[in-house]
């Protein structure tokens, strides 16, 4: 039994185009980061990012938010790719991954507040500007953190199917296992310990190689026909 997405579309091209997108999140995650800190920075430096240069940080802002779209549409792509193989696990990871772009962009939200007051926006005169706006940025954070937990949860069933699907590479899957365990202490760190940040660094560099692995093998080799497994709930061609 062959290995199809649709009667029109190819398993490399939708392979092709989820590693784009894949690598598209990952480029808008780091440009986030670059013109704003949002993302990998604390509290004093997004403040810091507001009061000296606005315009940056309101463009940081959009594109933080527009990371969080392409990585859905990734996950999306993932699992069209991996359904064959288990429906629920796919359709899990696919869930823990939406629900992890919601609380992120959720938290996204506490810096428009804080980008008001940093901006110079009237507020009650009792109120400390910088306090206030550090108060926004610091729920952001945490909700940022509180968001990995979902975006490591994902890994474990993307991982597995990954290492079960025949045609992508099984070390592939074992870095991505590796990955979902490096998230769960991010999350483990930056709710208990965030006076430790160093915690949190091998699990990054985990990270970096598996999910930057995954989209560049996509991208450059897309997916081998082949059987899907026998894990697979539902027989019958991938539609």
């Amino acid at each position: 039994m062959s290995f199809e997405i649709t009667d029109r579309v190819a398993p490399g091209t939708v392979a092709r185009t989820t590693g784009g997108l894949y690598l598209a999140f990952m480029v808008t995650s780091v440009l986030a980061d670059a013109l704003g800190h949002i993302g990998l920075g604390d509290a004093q430096q997004i403040y810091r990012s507001i009061t000296t240069d606005l315009m940056s940080f309101r463009i940081g802002l959009m594109v933080a938010l527009v990371s969080g779209f392409l990585f859905l549409m990734a996950a999306w792509g993932l699992f069209v790719l991996l359904r064959p193989v288990n429906r629920e696990l796919a359709l899990l990871f696919l869930l823990l991954n939406a629900v992890g772009v919601a609380v992120q962009c959720a938290s996204l939200l506490q810096l428009v507040p804080a980008m008001l007051i940093g901006s110079g926006q009237p507020i009650p005169p009792a109120t400390s500007a910088e306090a206030s706006a550090l108060i926004a940025i610091t729920t952001y954070r945490v909700g940022f953190v509180t968001a990995q937990l979902f975006y490591g949860t994902w890994l474990f069933p993307l991982g597995y199917l990954v290492w079960k699907s025949r045609f992508l590479p099984r070390f592939l899957g074992v870095l991505l296992l590796l990955d979902g365990v490096g998230e769960m202490v991010w999350v483990v760190q930056g709710l208990v310990l965030p006076a430790y940040p160093g915690i949190k660094v091998p699990g990054t560099a985990v990270s970096l190689v598996a999910e930057v692995g995954l989209a560049l093998w996509l991208v450059i080799r897309g997916v081998k026909a082949a059987t899907p497994t026998k894990d697979r709930v539902v027989e019958g061609t991938l539609r």
